[in-house]
Protein backbone atom coordinates (compact mmCIF):
# COMPACT_ATOMS: atom_id res chain seq x y z
CA UNK A 1 0.00 0.00 0.00
CA UNK A 2 0.89 3.64 -0.37
CA UNK A 3 2.81 5.18 2.54
CA UNK A 4 0.98 7.90 4.50
CA UNK A 5 3.05 10.26 3.39
CA UNK A 6 2.24 9.41 0.05
CA UNK A 7 -1.62 9.71 0.12
CA UNK A 8 -1.33 12.49 2.13
CA UNK A 9 0.68 14.00 -0.85
CA UNK A 10 -1.83 12.79 -3.67
CA UNK A 11 -4.31 14.84 -1.57
CA UNK A 12 -2.79 18.01 -1.46
CA UNK A 13 -1.99 17.87 -5.09
CA UNK A 14 -6.17 17.45 -6.04
CA UNK A 15 -6.34 20.83 -3.39
CA UNK A 16 -5.70 24.47 -4.18
CA UNK A 17 -1.95 24.96 -3.95
CA UNK A 18 -2.91 27.67 -1.71
CA UNK A 19 -4.07 25.10 1.26
CA UNK A 20 -1.90 24.84 4.19
CA UNK A 21 -3.51 22.24 6.27
CA UNK A 22 -6.29 19.28 6.42
CA UNK A 23 -8.41 18.20 9.40
CA UNK A 24 -9.60 14.95 9.22
CA UNK A 25 -12.24 13.88 11.96
CA UNK A 26 -14.56 11.08 12.74
CA UNK A 27 -17.80 11.68 14.73
CA UNK A 28 -19.66 8.52 16.45
CA UNK A 29 -18.77 6.88 12.75
CA UNK A 30 -15.20 6.51 11.25
CA UNK A 31 -14.82 9.06 7.83
CA UNK A 32 -13.77 6.46 5.00
CA UNK A 33 -10.81 9.34 4.51
CA UNK A 34 -9.75 8.80 8.08
CA UNK A 35 -9.49 4.78 7.14
CA UNK A 36 -7.93 5.52 4.01
CA UNK A 37 -5.47 7.97 5.12
CA UNK A 38 -4.35 6.18 8.65
CA UNK A 39 -4.17 2.73 7.14
CA UNK A 40 -6.00 1.71 10.56
CA UNK A 41 -8.04 -1.33 10.44
CA UNK A 42 -8.91 -1.74 14.06
CA UNK A 43 -10.62 0.83 16.48
CA UNK A 44 -13.07 3.11 16.77
CA UNK A 45 -11.42 6.29 17.13
CA UNK A 46 -14.43 7.97 17.52
CA UNK A 47 -13.98 12.02 17.93
CA UNK A 48 -10.43 11.54 16.83
CA UNK A 49 -8.33 13.81 14.66
CA UNK A 50 -6.04 13.59 11.63
CA UNK A 51 -4.24 16.80 11.04
CA UNK A 52 -2.53 17.05 8.03
CA UNK A 53 0.55 19.01 6.19
CA UNK A 54 2.92 18.53 3.65
CA UNK A 55 5.43 17.42 5.90
CA UNK A 56 3.89 15.73 8.98
CA UNK A 57 0.80 13.90 10.19
CA UNK A 58 -1.05 13.78 13.54
CA UNK A 59 -3.17 12.02 15.01
CA UNK A 60 -5.38 13.35 18.52
CA UNK A 61 -7.28 10.61 19.93
CA UNK A 62 -8.42 9.62 23.39
CA UNK A 63 -6.77 7.25 25.79
CA UNK A 64 -9.20 4.56 24.59
CA UNK A 65 -7.91 4.14 21.22
CA UNK A 66 -3.80 5.40 21.90
CA UNK A 67 -2.50 1.79 22.03
CA UNK A 68 -4.25 0.58 18.96
CA UNK A 69 -2.58 3.85 17.26
CA UNK A 70 0.41 2.82 18.70
CA UNK A 71 0.25 -0.73 17.48
CA UNK A 72 -0.87 0.60 13.96
CA UNK A 73 0.60 3.86 12.83
CA UNK A 74 3.00 4.20 10.54
CA UNK A 75 6.43 5.69 11.06
CA UNK A 76 5.34 8.78 9.81
CA UNK A 77 2.53 9.45 11.96
CA UNK A 78 2.62 11.30 15.38
CA UNK A 79 -0.08 9.41 17.85
CA UNK A 80 -0.99 12.19 21.01
CA UNK A 81 -3.28 11.51 23.43
CA UNK A 82 -5.89 13.76 24.40
CA UNK A 83 -7.27 14.18 27.88
CA UNK A 84 -8.93 17.13 28.12
CA UNK A 85 -11.18 19.56 25.69
CA UNK A 86 -8.62 22.47 26.36
CA UNK A 87 -6.38 20.07 25.35
CA UNK A 88 -7.65 19.60 22.09
CA UNK A 89 -7.98 23.18 21.58
CA UNK A 90 -5.03 23.69 22.02
CA UNK A 91 -3.22 21.28 19.18
CA UNK A 92 -5.97 22.40 17.03
CA UNK A 93 -4.96 25.89 17.53
CA UNK A 94 -1.55 25.66 17.69
CA UNK A 95 -1.73 23.17 13.87
CA UNK A 96 -4.12 25.49 12.10
CA UNK A 97 -4.62 29.48 13.84
CA UNK A 98 -4.29 31.78 11.07
CA UNK A 99 -4.29 28.95 8.08
CA UNK A 100 -5.93 28.54 4.88
CA UNK A 101 -7.70 24.71 6.18
CA UNK A 102 -9.57 21.53 4.27
CA UNK A 103 -11.74 19.66 5.87
CA UNK A 104 -14.46 17.05 4.42
CA UNK A 105 -17.45 18.75 4.58
CA UNK A 106 -19.55 16.07 2.70
CA UNK A 107 -18.98 14.03 6.79
CA UNK A 108 -18.19 16.82 8.91
CA UNK A 109 -21.72 17.79 11.08
CA UNK A 110 -22.07 21.12 11.60
CA UNK A 111 -21.83 21.81 15.11
CA UNK A 112 -18.52 19.83 14.53
CA UNK A 113 -17.33 21.95 11.82
CA UNK A 114 -18.13 24.80 14.48
CA UNK A 115 -15.96 23.45 16.81
CA UNK A 116 -12.98 23.60 14.23
CA UNK A 117 -13.94 27.11 13.34
CA UNK A 118 -13.38 27.91 17.00
CA UNK A 119 -11.16 26.03 18.33
CA UNK A 120 -8.66 25.69 15.79
CA UNK A 121 -8.97 29.61 14.52
CA UNK A 122 -8.27 29.15 11.32
CA UNK A 123 -8.06 32.16 8.47
CA UNK A 124 -10.19 29.93 6.51
CA UNK A 125 -11.92 26.86 6.18
CA UNK A 126 -12.91 24.91 2.63
CA UNK A 127 -13.91 21.93 1.30
CA UNK A 128 -11.71 19.48 0.41
CA UNK A 129 -14.21 16.65 -0.28
CA UNK A 130 -13.89 16.35 -4.02
CA UNK A 131 -10.43 16.05 -3.66
CA UNK A 132 -10.57 13.32 -1.56
CA UNK A 133 -12.27 11.23 -3.77
CA UNK A 134 -10.36 12.03 -7.01
CA UNK A 135 -7.01 10.78 -5.00
CA UNK A 136 -9.17 7.46 -3.59
CA UNK A 137 -10.52 6.73 -7.23
CA UNK A 138 -6.86 5.43 -8.43
CA UNK A 139 -6.42 2.64 -6.46
CA UNK A 140 -2.70 1.15 -5.05
CA UNK A 141 -1.49 -2.14 -5.75
CA UNK A 142 -2.80 -3.37 -2.16
CA UNK A 143 -5.94 -2.21 -2.58
CA UNK A 144 -6.62 -3.68 -5.66
CA UNK A 145 -5.25 -7.05 -3.86
CA UNK A 146 -7.34 -6.38 -0.72
CA UNK A 147 -11.11 -6.09 -3.32
CA UNK A 148 -9.80 -8.66 -5.47
CA UNK A 149 -9.54 -10.82 -2.90
CA UNK A 150 -13.05 -9.68 -1.38
CA UNK A 151 -14.61 -9.99 -4.82
CA UNK A 152 -13.10 -13.78 -4.92
CA UNK A 153 -15.11 -14.68 -1.43
CA UNK A 154 -18.27 -13.01 -2.91
CA UNK A 155 -18.00 -15.27 -6.20
CA UNK A 156 -17.75 -17.96 -4.74
CA UNK A 157 -20.26 -17.50 -1.69
CA UNK A 158 -22.93 -16.70 -4.86
CA UNK A 159 -22.32 -20.14 -5.95
CA UNK A 160 -22.15 -22.27 -2.87
CA UNK A 161 -25.53 -20.12 -2.03
CA UNK A 162 -27.58 -21.63 -4.43
CA UNK A 163 -27.00 -25.34 -2.70
CA UNK A 164 -29.12 -23.47 0.13
CA UNK A 165 -31.95 -22.82 -2.31
CA UNK A 166 -35.37 -24.53 -0.52
CA UNK A 167 -38.90 -23.90 -1.69
CA UNK A 168 -40.37 -22.33 0.73
CA UNK A 169 -37.72 -20.40 2.33
CA UNK A 170 -37.77 -16.47 3.20
CA UNK A 171 -36.03 -13.71 1.60
CA UNK A 172 -34.36 -13.47 5.50
CA UNK A 173 -33.54 -17.05 5.60
CA UNK A 174 -31.67 -17.12 2.45
CA UNK A 175 -29.73 -13.57 3.03
CA UNK A 176 -29.11 -15.23 6.84
CA UNK A 177 -27.50 -18.11 5.04
CA UNK A 178 -25.19 -15.82 2.48
CA UNK A 179 -23.65 -13.78 5.21
CA UNK A 180 -23.01 -17.00 6.80
CA UNK A 181 -21.24 -18.33 3.96
CA UNK A 182 -19.40 -15.75 3.15
CA UNK A 183 -18.40 -15.08 6.52
CA UNK A 184 -17.07 -18.73 6.63
CA UNK A 185 -15.28 -17.97 3.34
CA UNK A 186 -12.69 -14.78 5.13
CA UNK A 187 -15.30 -12.01 4.94
CA UNK A 188 -14.65 -9.78 7.80
CA UNK A 189 -17.89 -8.07 7.68
CA UNK A 190 -20.61 -7.59 4.89
CA UNK A 191 -19.88 -4.46 3.14
CA UNK A 192 -23.56 -2.99 3.18
CA UNK A 193 -27.00 -5.01 3.93
CA UNK A 194 -27.01 -8.06 1.72
CA UNK A 195 -30.09 -7.67 -0.58
CA UNK A 196 -32.31 -10.84 -1.41
CA UNK A 197 -35.17 -11.06 -3.60
CA UNK A 198 -37.53 -13.34 -4.42
CA UNK A 199 -40.32 -13.11 -7.52
CA UNK A 200 -41.74 -9.50 -8.53
CA UNK A 201 -39.62 -8.45 -5.58
CA UNK A 202 -36.46 -8.66 -8.26
CA UNK A 203 -37.90 -5.64 -9.23
CA UNK A 204 -37.44 -3.24 -6.60
CA UNK A 205 -33.73 -2.38 -7.29
CA UNK A 206 -33.25 -1.70 -3.39
CA UNK A 207 -35.37 -4.18 -1.61
CA UNK A 208 -34.58 -5.46 1.57
CA UNK A 209 -34.92 -9.43 2.25
CA UNK A 210 -38.47 -9.78 4.17
CA UNK A 211 -40.60 -12.79 4.85
CA UNK A 212 -41.78 -13.53 1.05
CA UNK A 213 -41.52 -17.36 0.28
CA UNK A 214 -39.36 -18.62 -2.27
CA UNK A 215 -41.87 -20.60 -5.03
CA UNK A 216 -40.69 -22.85 -7.95
CA UNK A 217 -40.29 -20.39 -11.05
CA UNK A 218 -39.33 -17.24 -8.84
CA UNK A 219 -36.67 -14.86 -9.79
CA UNK A 220 -34.18 -15.28 -6.57
CA UNK A 221 -31.85 -11.57 -7.26
CA UNK A 222 -29.00 -11.58 -4.28
CA UNK A 223 -26.95 -8.27 -4.49
CA UNK A 224 -23.73 -8.59 -1.27
CA UNK A 225 -20.28 -8.28 -1.06
CA UNK A 226 -17.45 -8.64 1.20
CA UNK A 227 -15.37 -6.08 3.34
CA UNK A 228 -11.49 -7.29 3.11
CA UNK A 229 -9.28 -4.82 5.79
CA UNK A 230 -11.54 -2.14 5.12
CA UNK A 231 -11.91 -2.77 1.56
CA UNK A 232 -14.91 -3.69 -0.28
CA UNK A 233 -16.97 -5.90 -3.23
CA UNK A 234 -20.29 -5.49 -4.75
CA UNK A 235 -21.74 -8.01 -6.66
CA UNK A 236 -24.97 -9.02 -8.13
CA UNK A 237 -26.33 -12.46 -9.50
CA UNK A 238 -30.24 -13.44 -10.57
CA UNK A 239 -31.02 -16.87 -10.96
CA UNK A 240 -34.70 -18.65 -11.33
CA UNK A 241 -35.46 -21.15 -9.19
CA UNK A 242 -36.31 -24.61 -10.51
CA UNK A 243 -35.32 -23.64 -13.99
CA UNK A 244 -34.55 -27.08 -15.21
CA UNK A 245 -37.82 -28.01 -15.58
CA UNK A 246 -39.55 -24.83 -16.74
CA UNK A 247 -37.97 -25.06 -20.34
CA UNK A 248 -41.55 -24.37 -21.59
CA UNK A 249 -43.12 -22.12 -19.52
CA UNK A 250 -44.14 -19.07 -20.88
CA UNK A 251 -43.25 -17.05 -17.80
CA UNK A 252 -39.41 -18.68 -17.33
CA UNK A 253 -38.93 -17.94 -21.19
CA UNK A 254 -39.57 -13.94 -20.33
CA UNK A 255 -37.48 -14.32 -17.62
CA UNK A 256 -34.57 -16.21 -19.44
CA UNK A 257 -34.58 -13.32 -22.34
CA UNK A 258 -34.57 -10.62 -19.77
CA UNK A 259 -31.50 -12.53 -18.50
CA UNK A 260 -30.04 -12.89 -21.48
CA UNK A 261 -30.55 -9.22 -22.38
CA UNK A 262 -29.09 -8.01 -19.09
CA UNK A 263 -25.85 -9.86 -19.52
CA UNK A 264 -25.01 -9.07 -23.48
CA UNK A 265 -25.76 -5.83 -22.30
CA UNK A 266 -23.23 -6.03 -19.34
CA UNK A 267 -20.60 -8.00 -21.75
CA UNK A 268 -20.92 -5.09 -24.54
CA UNK A 269 -20.09 -2.26 -21.98
CA UNK A 270 -17.12 -4.29 -20.30
CA UNK A 271 -15.86 -4.89 -23.65
CA UNK A 272 -15.99 -1.11 -24.06
CA UNK A 273 -14.49 0.23 -21.42
CA UNK A 274 -10.96 1.68 -21.99
CA UNK A 275 -8.84 4.68 -20.66
CA UNK A 276 -9.36 7.57 -22.19
CA UNK A 277 -13.24 7.10 -22.35
CA UNK A 278 -15.98 9.03 -20.05
CA UNK A 279 -18.39 7.13 -17.62
CA UNK A 280 -21.13 7.96 -19.39
CA UNK A 281 -20.13 6.60 -22.94
CA UNK A 282 -20.00 2.83 -21.22
CA UNK A 283 -23.45 3.95 -19.23
CA UNK A 284 -24.92 4.36 -22.79
CA UNK A 285 -23.57 1.39 -24.33
CA UNK A 286 -25.35 -0.77 -21.87
CA UNK A 287 -28.43 1.73 -21.99
CA UNK A 288 -29.00 1.99 -25.56
CA UNK A 289 -28.48 -2.25 -26.01
CA UNK A 290 -31.50 -2.54 -23.36
CA UNK A 291 -33.48 -0.08 -24.64
CA UNK A 292 -33.15 -1.23 -28.09
CA UNK A 293 -33.40 -5.58 -27.64
CA UNK A 294 -36.84 -6.83 -28.90
CA UNK A 295 -37.86 -3.77 -30.87
CA UNK A 296 -38.10 -1.48 -27.75
CA UNK A 297 -39.90 -4.34 -25.25
CA UNK A 298 -37.53 -3.36 -22.40
CA UNK A 299 -37.17 0.46 -23.56
CA UNK A 300 -36.95 2.35 -20.23
CA UNK A 301 -36.84 -0.29 -18.07
CA UNK A 302 -33.10 0.08 -16.80
CA UNK A 303 -33.71 2.57 -14.08
CA UNK A 304 -29.99 3.52 -12.55
CA UNK A 305 -26.21 3.68 -12.89
CA UNK A 306 -24.40 1.03 -15.22
CA UNK A 307 -21.82 1.15 -12.08
CA UNK A 308 -19.93 3.31 -9.11
CA UNK A 309 -16.31 3.34 -7.76
CA UNK A 310 -15.37 0.64 -5.57
CA UNK A 311 -13.23 0.93 -2.52
CA UNK A 312 -12.86 2.06 1.05
CA UNK A 313 -16.95 2.33 0.53
CA UNK A 314 -19.33 0.34 -1.77
CA UNK A 315 -19.94 3.43 -3.50
CA UNK A 316 -16.81 5.11 -3.60
CA UNK A 317 -17.17 8.17 -6.07
CA UNK A 318 -18.40 8.54 -9.44
CA UNK A 319 -18.62 5.71 -12.18
CA UNK A 320 -20.65 5.08 -15.25
CA UNK A 321 -24.00 6.92 -15.19
CA UNK A 322 -25.58 8.92 -17.96
CA UNK A 323 -24.29 12.21 -16.87
CA UNK A 324 -20.87 11.13 -15.67
CA UNK A 325 -17.91 12.98 -17.25
CA UNK A 326 -14.95 11.11 -15.10
CA UNK A 327 -12.36 10.38 -17.17
CA UNK A 328 -11.12 6.39 -17.00
CA UNK A 329 -7.89 5.62 -15.77
CA UNK A 330 -5.90 2.83 -15.01
CA UNK A 331 -6.27 1.81 -11.60
CA UNK A 332 -9.48 2.74 -11.12
CA UNK A 333 -12.06 -0.63 -9.82
CA UNK A 334 -15.87 0.18 -10.77
CA UNK A 335 -19.02 -1.98 -10.78
CA UNK A 336 -20.86 -2.69 -14.03
CA UNK A 337 -24.34 -3.49 -13.21
CA UNK A 338 -27.12 -3.37 -15.57
CA UNK A 339 -30.78 -4.26 -15.32
CA UNK A 340 -34.16 -4.97 -16.16
CA UNK A 341 -37.30 -4.29 -13.88
CA UNK A 342 -40.92 -5.26 -14.45
CA UNK A 343 -43.45 -3.96 -11.78
CA UNK A 344 -45.35 -6.62 -10.70
CA UNK A 345 -43.59 -9.59 -12.92
CA UNK A 346 -39.68 -9.10 -11.14
CA UNK A 347 -36.24 -7.78 -12.49
CA UNK A 348 -32.96 -9.17 -13.80
CA UNK A 349 -30.09 -7.34 -12.69
CA UNK A 350 -25.70 -8.78 -13.22
CA UNK A 351 -23.09 -7.25 -11.41
CA UNK A 352 -19.42 -7.60 -11.62
CA UNK A 353 -16.43 -5.50 -10.03
CA UNK A 354 -13.95 -4.21 -13.12
CA UNK A 355 -10.34 -3.01 -12.55
CA UNK A 356 -9.34 -0.49 -15.78
CA UNK A 357 -6.31 -1.99 -17.15
CA UNK A 358 -4.01 0.54 -19.51
CA UNK A 359 -5.77 -1.81 -22.66
CA UNK A 360 -9.24 -1.95 -21.37
CA UNK A 361 -11.11 -3.71 -18.37
CA UNK A 362 -10.06 -7.15 -16.49
CA UNK A 363 -13.23 -8.54 -14.51
CA UNK A 364 -12.44 -9.36 -10.74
Amino acid sequence: MDSLSSRVKKVFEHCDKSLEQIIIVNTGAADPNFLYLSGFTSGLFEYSYLLLSQGSVTLLTSVLEYETARSEASKEMKVICINSSKELSEHLEKFADGKKIGINEGFVPYLIYKGIKKRAKPKKIVDISDALLETRIIKDDEEIARIRKAVGITKLALVLIQKEFVEGMTELQLASKFDSLSSSLGSEEPSFKTIVCFGKNAALPHHFPDDTKLRRGDFILIDAGAKIRNYCSDLTRTFIFGEEVLKENKDYLEKKRMYDTVKQAQLKAIKAIKPGLKGKDIHNIAQEYIDNAFSGEYRGRFIHSLGHSIGIEVHDGQGFSPNSDLVLKPGMIISVEPGIYLPGFGGVRIEDDILIEDDGALVL
